[in-house]
């Protein structure tokens, strides 16, 4: 199964307020296996970034001048994405920036039933437990050294790794091919050994000894049978 991981930067928090995405990094997986394609974009927003925003993922005014605007790269993006699942951390955030690019474009939007949100399921599988991308990473044990500051690409790229683990763990991708192995089993039959035949004897209780049983019986004070 063909699933793309992908996380976006943007200049704010609401697209409806003006915000426009920046960047987009994309991860192929197949069969959670990543397969070393990607996609990765930077767009020219048409608008000043604010500084909280440049402060999160360092890209200004001036690198994001002189890159294309988001109508200019959009056939490609959406060539790499196909109809694969679309998989992204807080998800409702990422694909309400990528769906405002699309309408802007007139492009149709991407349905939600393609959207996997990693962190709805990360809330199903550790209740109570912090649920950011460092800290799934911290969880999993999966090195994040190299993330100073957001990056789109570098972001998908640590989703991807938290994703494979969140749903089963890096053994599921293998790739394992059944094969068929047939196996002989021995076994062991009993044979008893063979033994002398014996004619069954006869057993019956002598005179005495049932004078003996009639003496004993007649000393038990108020037997059952005799009620």
């Amino acid at each position: 199964m063909r699933e793309i991981v992908f996380d976006t930067e943007t200049t704010g928090l609401d697209p409806r307020t003006g915000d426009r995405m920046v960047e987009i990094g994309c991860i192929e997986l197949v069969n959670r296996m990543p397969t070393g394609r990607t996609f990765h974009a930077y767009f020219n927003p048409e608008r000043p970034m604010p500084l909280e925003a440049e402060q999160v993922h360092g890209l200004c005014d001036s690198f994001l001048a002189d890159k294309p605007c988001f109508r200019e790269g959009v056939l490609e993006l959406l060539d790499f994405m196909g109809d694969s699942p679309l998989v992204a951390h807080n998800a409702q955030f990422d694909f309400g920036f990528l769906n405002y690019e699309l309408d802007v474009c007139g492009h149709p939007c991407i349905s939600l039933d393609r959207m996997v949100d990693t962190l709805a399921l990360a809330r199903r599988r550790h209740p109570g437990a912090k649920h950011s991308l460092d800290a799934l990473c911290s969880r999993y044990g999966i090195d994040r050294s190299h993330r100073v500051r957001h990056g789109a690409l570098l972001d998908a790229e640590l989703l991807a790794q938290v994703y494979v683990e969140l749903t089963g763990g890096r053994q599921i991708g293998l790739g394992l091919v059944a094969e068929r192995v047939e196996t002989v089993v021995q076994v062991a039959r009993f044979s008893p050994a063979r033994r002398e035949f014996r004619q069954p004897r006869f057993h019956a209780a002598s005179a005495e000894e049932l004078a003996r049983h009639k003496a004993f019986v007649e000393t038990l004070d108020s037997p059952l049978w005799a009620a």
